[in-house]
């Protein structure tokens, strides 16, 4: 691959975004601000079929390749072989990782230590979807880069100050002193939105009351007011909330009961079923996929009904949040979903009238960024999210001592 940048090595930041079966990642030239050079996904990691695509500085699909990678760990060695072969191993000079629970201690980027690995093999029951794999890539990048330091980004910080009510677990108080509250997620995602929105509209917008609604395999909103969170629905993990592509969402607690007794479902088969077998997939039985269900909708009632489902829920979750804001001057739409799916935005917003939300058609169809109408009394804005940049925008301040 080639662009007008190989013709120089300029010192570069990596940024790495692992989730359960994949790993995102983007390289930035280490320079005010900061510029991608390629941007890349490793997909279906631990299936026959994993793949490594890169997108060039320009945007343009450059490459795509099958590969072998079992686990994170392997696609960690497949992205560092994929560095070395492009001659950009040497230009690495640091490594952000998105960490998706920092639990109670860590509500900052940190350096990656010894202990920090340790701290975070302890909190990996807190998060068992993500976090082993993450600390495979971080100690797979940590043999491969033994001089190269690495820091830690978590995807928890952005709510750690929301309100002591909005944390808290309607359980035992004892299990919240052992770390058992609402974390919350998306957090990476959510501060980029924040300086996005404040860069687009303004100080005002961005102080006021907002409602950031991440859609896409994992789904998630928080209540955003004077810049800081004020609630989300996700949890004590990411499967507390709205539905999502294969997990549940909000379930009944004593669910787990009946289906023990019932079906002589262990606890391991019940996480199995929320985190990989609900949300979108299990009410449909076909696909987690929401365009699959969009094109299927009309002639497939389980379609149907799993869009209907994923949008009542996330309106209810809009209009619940409202009320804790105690109103809404500003909605945004990100993430796959929440970018790309203007009928599933309409869907939503068709029942928030009584918010005073109202879309115009003709923007919300054509992904602009304001998509409101100009009556509406909520500005609605679909925003492209972009956690590695914030990964990278960490890093980089970390290396700087700032």
């Amino acid at each position: 691959m080639t662009d007008s940048s190989s013709h120089r090595e300029p010192a570069c930041v990596l940024a790495v975004n692992a989730g359960s079966s994949s790993v995102k990642f983007a390289l930035y030239d280490v320079a005010e601000p900061l510029l991608r050079r390629v941007r890349g996904k490793i997909e279906r990691i631990g299936l026959p079929d994993t793949t490594l695509t890169v997108d060039d500085w320009t945007g343009a699909r450059a490459q795509s390749r099958a590969i072998d990678a079992s686990d994170h760990s392997g696609a960690a060695s497949a992205l560092i072989d994929w560095l070395e072969e492009e001659g950009l191993l040497s230009a690495v000079k640091a490594v952000g990782h998105r960490v998706v629970h920092g639990g109670s201690r860590y509500s900052v980027p940190v350096r990656v230590d010894d202990e920090l690995v340790e701290e975070l093999r302890r909190m990996s029951a807190y998060s068992p979807e993500h976090l082993p794999g993450e600390i495979d890539l971080i100690e797979r990048f940590t043999r491969r880069f033994r001089s190269v330091p690495q820091v830690a980004c978590f995807d928890t910080a952005f709510h750690r100050d929301m309100p002591r009510v909005a944390q808290l677990l309607p359980i035992p108080r004892r299990f919240y002193a052992k770390g058992v509250r609402r974390y919350g997620f998306h957090g990476l995602s959510y501060a980029f939105l924040m300086e996005e929105l404040e860069r687009v509209a303004g100080t005002d917008a961005s102080r006021g009351r907002v409602i950031l609604a991440h859609l896409g395999n994992g789904s998630s909103l928080a209540a955003v007011r004077q810049g800081g969170s004020v609630d989300t629905t996700m949890a004590f993990t990411p499967a507390a909330g709205v539905p999502m592509s294969t997990r549940s969402g909000d379930l009944d607690p004593g669910l787990a009961w009946y289906l023990a007794r019932s079906e002589n479902m262990s606890a391991e088969q019940f996480h199995r079923m929320v985190n990989h077998e609900s949300g979108l997939l299990g009410v449909s039985e076909t696909s987690s996929d929401i365009r699959d269900l969009l094109a299927r909708e009309a002639a497939d009632v389980r379609a149907a009904e799993a869009v209907a489902l994923y949008c009542y829920q996330v309106t209810k979750s809009i209009g619940a949040f409202a009320a804790a804001l105690g109103g809404l001057d500003t909605l945004v739409f990100s993430g796959g979903i929440g970018e790309n799916a203007p009928v599933i935005r309409q869907r939503i917003c068709d029942r928030l009238g009584f918010l005073g939300v109202a879309l115009d058609d003709n923007s919300n169809t054509a992904n602009e960024d304001a998509i409101s109408a100009d009556a509406s009394t909520v500005t609605v804005r679909m925003i492209h999210t972009d956690e590695e940049a914030m990964i990278a925008r960490a890093t980089q301040r970390i290396l700087h001592g700032v």
